[in-house]
Formats: structure tokens, C-alpha cells, sequence
């Protein structure tokens, strides 16, 4: 008796509890044209939020910072400190604070009337991406920006509406890529000369096994924070874009 209870039991209590609910992953056509449109919103938002650390990096100073820093950690002779994602991390916020005024434009101008219904996605998208436009443009050589005109065998633009975004992020990039290196040539100048100073010392004492780079490293990094590096560093980068 007891064996058939113990068979049954669990039977009893499958068919007490509550019925889980079912997960209908069916696609159907929109019944409204508003569906659609909905449909639509969300596919494009869920499109720019995978897209956003691409646009992050294309369209905004991520690039320059990002590359100066690196060159920065070379210089010194440091390749593990700071760590990369430390680097990844401070050239974001600085992003972040360099790109603030330009991000607020694009959400009055074009993202908030969106918003309220008051303008079309075509103009919102125009709207908003202005600002970044402005921004790129001030920062892109004309001579970047006329090799892919003629790469594509475009007239010259007259207003910042002729210039596209296929055009300009491209010509944006490598502009900013060359004023890193730039920057980052500046910067190898002064350890450059810590180094020849060691090197030159070294040699003159007789003591050529000895590697110049282990004694100038603690020199370039107290020199480094004497001038207070980190300030005079951020400080001409985030200047350098005004």
C-alpha cells in the first residue's frame, strides 16, 4: 500500500500545480500601419544600441585619446602600467566630457522634438547628427577629406549638409590618427633624451652590460609626476579639440 501511495503521490501533485505559462515566439504581420512603425522604432533603437561602441569610436575623440595614451605608456617604458583597460576606461570618460555639448545639441535639436512627435525620423536623424557633423568637420584636414571626394569623384561641397557621413567619418579617422601621432612623437621627445642622458652616462663609466632602460625608467617616471604629467597631458588633449 505504501509503495503504490509513494507511485501516485508525485501524480497528484503534477496535476495540483499551477500550469506554467507558454512563450509564443511566432512572428505575425502588424495589423496597423502604427504597429509597423513601433516594430520599426524598436528594431532601429535595438540596430544603434549594438552600434553605439562603433559610432563611440568613429565619430567622437575616443580615437585620439586612446592612441596618445598608448604612446604616452611606450614612452615611459611601462608597457603593462596602466593597464589597457585602465586606458580604455580614462579615454571614455574624457569622451564623455569632451562630447557633452555636442551630445546635448543632437538631443534638443533632434532626439527630444522626436520624441514628442513634433518632427519625422528623417529630420530628428538629420538634426542630431549636425552637431557631430560640426565637431568632425573642425577636426578633419581638408586634404582627408578631398581624397575620399575623389575616391569617389564627388564636387566639392559647399555647406556641412553636402559633406556625408560615408565621406566624412572616414577622413575624421585618419585626421585624427596622424595628431595622435603627432602628439605621441611630442611626447617621446623629452624620455627620448632621459634615455641618451643614462645611455651616454653608462657608457662613459664602462658599464655597457648594464641595460640604460632599467636605470632611466625610475628617472622618467619621477620626472613624469614632478611635472605633474597626467594634468599637462589631459589638459593638451581635451584643449587640442577646442
Amino acid at each position: 500500500m505504501k509503495k503504490i501511495i509513494i507511485f501516485i503521490l508525485p501524480l497528484f501533485l503534477f496535476a495540483a500545480a499551477p500550469q506554467l505559462p507558454t512563450v509564443n515566439l511566432s512572428l505575425t504581420a502588424p495589423e496597423s500601419p502604427k504597429q509597423l512603425v513601433t516594430v520599426l522604432n524598436i528594431a532601429i533603437l535595438m540596430t544603434f544600441l549594438v552600434l553605439a561602441p562603433s559610432i563611440v569610436l568613429v565619430m567622437t575623440s575616443f580615437v585620439r585619446l586612446l592612441v596618445v595614451f598608448g604612446f604616452l605608456r611606450q614612452a615611459l617604458g611601462t608597457p603593462q602600467s596602466p593597464p589597457t583597460t585602465l586606458l580604455v576606461s580614462l579615454s571614455l570618460v574624457l569622451t564623455f566630457f569632451i562630447m557633452e555639448p555636442y551630445a546635448k545639441q543632437a538631443y534638443t535639436q533632434g532626439i527630444k522634438p522626436y520624441m514628442e512627435e513634433k518632427i519625422g525620423y528623417e529630420e530628428a536623424f538629420e538634426k542630431a547628427v549636425k552637431p557631430f557633423k560640426k565637431f568632425m568637420l573642425k577636426n578633419t584636414r581638408e586634404k582627408d577629406l578631398a581624397l575620399f571626394f575623389r575616391i569617389r569623384k564627388l564636387p566639392n561641397p559647399k555647406t556641412l549638409d553636402d559633406v556625408p557621413l560615408s565621406i566624412l567619418v572616414p577622413a575624421f579617422m585618419i585626421s585624427e590618427l596622424k595628431t595622435a601621432f603627432e602628439i605621441g612623437f611630442l611626447i617621446f621627445l623629452p624620455f627620448l633624451v632621459i634615455d641618451m642622458v643614462v645611455s651616454s652616462i653608462l657608457m662613459s663609466l664602462g658599464m655597457m652590460m648594464l641595460p640604460p632602460v632599467m636605470i632611466s625608467l625610475p628617472f622618467k617616471i619621477l620626472v613624469f609626476v614632478l611635472v605633474d604629467g597626467w594634468n599637462l597631458i589631459v589638459q593638451g588633449l581635451v584643449e587640442s579639440f577646442r
